[in-house]
């Protein structure tokens, strides 16, 4: 299975991605929530100018955060710096969207807008709408200024069927968030696949699928369980813990689907933060640090069950073991986020994998 490395946009994070291509991995992607980490875009044309064929994505864009054709001017530009290197991927902001306090937006939505990222980022026009007014747009200028000639790949982020029935019509890949289980990711492949029945695919348009986890390979005799362990898979866990307490107050909330020991961490988070579910400026305490190193008092929330079902823990030959399960339901690639150690964290994943 290949392998690539998911991070914060931050200054420096070019370095980064010049050890990650050092160490022969093949993607390297940034998050979009603009409130809460450094601007994606700013940071990915540093790492294009800092690289030579590493893969660069953003994971992932919202048509809730940008309009498409600043998107597409984004997502082209790139493209003239790294030709025939860029992942766009496209979501319906749950978390960017959540960062603020605000909802996330429809699939069909997410649609329409990758619709038009595909079209612009080709070089094809649309009929560009906003409220009532409808304009035929294209860009104006390539070549110097945006590349359209070079292929981008798309994804959509996906947990669900309708998600992935989006990425079945628009001919994209799938990406998802700690979602290990095969039996789930062959019913997102079955539900593209219905999708995409009869649908023209642009040339050269790739429907890989990619899930972002966390890794952490252990010792001899260590506790899978154990602060290493924690402190290495946390972000990921705690990320469920925090949408599960965001959502507390909604209708057949998230948070009902989980156990009573999951419960009951979702309620310690939300006391420790000093906020309640349905507080209207509770995104302002419960995402500070979203997706960065633990504290060493949030531990106790890391809970074993929530580390093996979004994680990836364990001796080599039981990760390797795991991983190959994973690449049999359909994944092309695996996607870590490392917040320890980044460096030492990526060489683990190249060594785990060669």
């Amino acid at each position: 299975m290949r392998a690539g490395v998911v991070a914060t946009a931050h200054p420096g994070v070019e370095d980064l991605a010049v050890q990650a291509e050092e160490l022969g991995l093949h993607s390297f992607w940034l998050n979009d929530t603009p409130m809460v980490h450094g601007d994606p875009f700013v940071a990915l044309g540093l790492c294009a100018k800092a690289t030579s064929r590493i893969r660069l994505g953003i994971g992932v864009t919202s048509p809730a955060l940008r309009s498409a054709p600043a998107a597409a001017s984004a997502f082209a530009s790139l493209n003239a710096l790294a030709p025939g290197r860029i992942i766009c991927g496209v979501g319906t902001g749950n978390t960017a969207r959540r960062t603020l306090g605000l909802r996330p937006t429809t699939a069909a939505t997410m649609e329409d807008f990758t619709a038009a990222l595909q079209d612009l980022c080709a070089g094809r026009t649309i009929e560009y709408r906003e409220g009532d007014r409808l304009r035929t747009i294209r860009f104006l200028h390539t070549g110097a200024h945006e590349n359209t000639a070079d292929p981008i790949e798309f994804v959509v982020a996906a947990l669900g069927p309708d998600a992935a029935a989006v990425a079945g019509r628009r001919g994209t890949g799938l990406i998802s968030f700690g979602l290990l289980d095969p039996t789930a990711w062959r019913a997102l492949h079955d539900a593209r696949r219905r999708a995409a029945h009869d649908t023209p695919r642009d040339p050269g348009s790739r429907m890989d699928s990619y899930v972002v986890t966390a890794l952490h390979v252990l010792g001899e005799d260590e506790d899978p369980h154990g602060a290493a362990a924690r402190d290495a898979t946390g972000h990921i866990v705690l990320s469920l813990l925090v949408f599960a307490a965001d959502t507390a107050a909604d209708a057949r909330a998230f948070a009902e689907r989980l156990g009573p020991e999951e419960r009951e961490a979702v309620r310690r988070l939300l006391d420790r933060r000093g906020t309640t579910a349905t507080a209207p400026d509770r995104h302002t305490k419960l995402y500070p640090n979203y997706l960065g190193r633990i504290a060493p008092e949030d531990r106790d929330l890391v809970l074993p069950s929530l580390m093996n079902t979004l994680a990836l823990v364990g001796t080599r030959d039981d990760l390797r073991a795991r991983i190959t399960t994973l690449e049999q339901a359909g994944i092309d690639e695996l996607l870590v986020q490392p917040v320890i150690d980044p460096p030492a964290e990526m060489a683990q994943l190249a060594k785990l994998l060669t």
